[in-house]
Formats: C-alpha cells, structure tokens, sequence
C-alpha cells in the first residue's frame, strides 16, 4: 500500500478529526478512504445513470413490469 501525505487548513483537519472520533473511524486515513470509496461509488452510479439515459426505451414501466421484476 503506497502512502500519500495532504495538507488541511486547520478547519477541515478539525472536521476529519470530530468524524474520525464521532463515527467510528480507527484512523484519518480510514476515513479519506471511505470517502473515496463513495465518491468511487457515486461516479460508478452516475456512468450507468447516463448510460441508461442514452439508451433507447425498451418498453413501458408500468406496475406489470416491475411485478414481473419480483
């Protein structure tokens, strides 16, 4: 595992700090990491999002459709 070393003003190394102790977090590191995690996550989401709005409708999604899903 490589290392990376950032800098903070005081006011963001005070709120990574509150969340490290208030959620759980061992460490700083696991808490950057979670968060580009979901950032990782969320650009995931919105490719397919995209992918799915450029591509042609299949069909209607009305209630049979979706009871046909479960």
């Amino acid at each position: 595992m490589g290392t990376m070393n950032i800098s903070l003003p005081d006011t963001l190394r005070e709120f990574v700090d509150g969340q490290v102790a208030s959620a759980g977090y061992g460490t700083s590191s696991e808490y950057v990491r979670e968060l580009i995690r979901r950032d990782q996550e969320r650009l995931r989401l919105r490719a397919m999002l995209l992918e799915g709005a450029q591509s042609a409708p299949t069909g209607v999604a009305d209630a049979a459709y979706f009871a046909t899903l479960r």
